[in-house]
């Protein structure tokens, strides 16, 4: 090999070797009784405080945050779980709101909606209320059999008392479910009073110009003053 390759390849060799090292950094820190430490590689004796990563030019690249204790780890990966999880709520409520917002565009929507599910109710209560309507004419025919035994009712014939305790069972069972579709109603006005309070803002802020509606700009920082 000659003399002139064996110089181009350690001058190339030596030109890799300074890239990495200038690539790397310098790692420094001040230990906490005063003592400055200057490294190629992260310092362990300052691993519980910042360490400062410099360019070859002497500035700083980079702050090297200390390593976290496990307790401090714990605490960290508690925040930022949090902070998803709030995020992801915000997500979907936004969600939410779009969705209500699709299916409810403006007031009469939404009324028309109450109307048909409180109707749907009231058709519900209106058969049973038709149903204790025909118990009833039922009850009166059993009643006018019943006469026939007023005398001495030991006498009635078990089939009969079976129609009673029907009918009378039956009633209560209509009245009940009656009582029911009444709670029913009452769930539904609140839900939907609960939905238009939330599409009153809704409609508010749809109506908003789009730069009046979004979240104001943070202002640009000043720029520098160049001392000369």
């Amino acid at each position: 090999m000659s003399k002139f390759l064996r110089q181009t390849m350690a001058t190339g060799a030596l030109l890799v070797l300074t890239a990495a090292v200038s690539a790397q950094g310098i790692f420094t820190c001040t230990t906490s009784s005063g003592r400055k430490i200057t490294s190629d590689r992260p310092i362990p004796e300052c691993a519980s405080q910042d360490q400062k990563e410099l360019n070859p030019s002497g500035t700083v690249r980079r702050v090297v945050k200390p390593v976290a204790t496990a307790e401090e780890q714990r605490i960290a990966d508690l925040k930022a779980k949090e902070e998803a999880e709030e995020r992801a709520r915000q997500e979907e409520e936004r969600r939410k709101n779009r969705a209500l917002l699709a299916r409810y565009p403006n007031k009469p929507a939404h009324d028309k909606e109450r109307q048909v599910a409180l109707s749907q109710v009231d058709e519900v209560i209106r058969a049973a209320q038709k149903r204790i309507g025909e118990l009833l004419d039922q009850r009166k025919k059993i009643n006018e059999e019943m006469e026939f035994y007023k005398k001495d009712p030991n006498k009635t014939p078990p089939s009969l008392r079976r129609q009673v305790e029907d009918n009378d069972r039956s009633v209560v069972v209509q009245r009940r479910f009656i009582g029911d579709q009444e709670d029913e109603k009452k769930r539904a006005n609140a839900r939907f009073d609960e939905e238009l309070d939330r599409l009153k803002k809704l409609w508010a802020q749809a109506a908003l110009p789009a730069t009046a509606a979004a979240p104001a700009a943070a202002p640009s920082p000043a720029a520098p003053t160049v001392k000369k």
